[in-house]
């Protein structure tokens, strides 16, 4: 049998407890938070004086903290291009009964919430130009982006384990960051958000924990593959407008490193927490070519760790068109 046959039959027997897993780590539509909890009502008479206010303490916060905000907003508002991916996994129709396409659309349901929510509030805060955040979110749509998996489900969960880990933290920073600024508002949605990418990560965890158990050997070059080629973030794309594809990558992710939203650091140790949530170092009946597959990932994080630590990240100010001048 093929190695794409096989990956279907694993997904198809895991399809079989989609339900518990959906249970287990989504939230019912119902209960779960939506975008206007956390913001001002406009049916409210209050309605103006709170935006003044978001106003008045969104002034407080520089430049690069909200660069950082509207890159992350426009990662998030991305999701059509994310569940197009992911249903086109092997293993994974789009019929309505379909286990996987069911899980798709859950999960791409809840992180939709996100990217609204960030929106509104970007809006609302006064910082930035609005027209020109939309244009960017419609050209990373617009874009679409290649991470290197093609339709395997291996390949992807690795991916989008590694991937939610990397937006939990990305949110959490963000909040830590408004929060000590006296942003209590803006701090409190960026944790809730941080919440839900956590569990997002749970779950996609857990996919490739149970991949291991049923087909440890090609679970274990799916990791090695996606790790040695690097994980791409779903921003590679990113650009102003006018700009060229991807132009806008580099300068984002210096921005990001320089206040301590997302570092080197943190992707050396999300791929620490990989190792360890998989206890790859305990995984039996690997065949040779997986052993040294599992060598490779067990060194790597000290690897990484070394080079990171060589990296300047420069003090170079950017002319984001998406902030309004001072």
């Amino acid at each position: 049998m093929s190695i794409q046959n096989i990956r279907k039959e694993v997904m198809q027997t895991l399809e079989k407890n989609i339900d518990s897993f959906v249970d287990k780590f989504l939230m019912p539509i119902e209960k779960i938070w939506q975008p206007t909890d956390f913001l001002p009502n406009s049916q409210q008479d209050s309605f103006i004086e709170e935006v003044k206010e978001i106003q008045e303490i969104s002034k407080e916060l520089d430049d690069d903290f909200w660069v950082v905000l509207v890159g992350d907003t426009i990662t998030e508002e991305a999701l059509p291009t994310y569940e197009s991916w992911l249903l086109d996994l092997d293993g994974v129709t789009q019929q309505p009964d379909n286990g996987w396409a069911k899980w798709i659309r859950a999960w791409t349901a809840e992180e939709n919430r996100h990217g609204d929510v960030l929106n509104k509030y970007l809006y609302l805060s006064g910082r930035v130009n609005m027209r020109e955040v939309e244009v960017s979110t419609q050209h990373l749509i617009a874009d679409g982006f290649d991470i290197g998996t093609a339709t395997d489900p291996y390949k992807n969960f690795v991916y989008t384990s590694f991937q939610e880990l990397a937006t939990y933290i990305s949110h959490l920073n963000v909040a830590k960051i408004a929060k000590k600024q006296g942003h209590k508002a803006l701090a409190k949605m960026s944790r809730i958000i941080a919440g839900d990418e956590m569990r997002h990560h749970l779950a996609y965890t857990e996919f490739v924990k149970e991949i291991f158990k049923i087909d440890p050997s090609e679970m274990m070059l799916a990791f090695q593959h996606m790790m040695k080629h690097k994980i791409v973030m779903p921003a590679m794309h990113l650009r102003e407008s006018f700009e060229a594809k991807g132009s806008l990558f580099d300068d984002f992710s210096t921005v990001a490193q320089r206040i301590g939203v997302y570092t080197g650091f943190d992707y050396v140790d999300i791929l620490k927490k990989l190792n360890e949530a998989w206890e790859i170092d305990k995984i039996t009946n690997l065949t040779p070519e997986a052993e040294k597959a599992r060598d490779f990932l067990m060194k790597l994080p000290d690897r990484m760790y070394r080079i990171t630590e060589r990296i300047v990240v420069p003090d170079t100010k950017f002319n984001f068109k998406w902030m309004i001048p001072a």
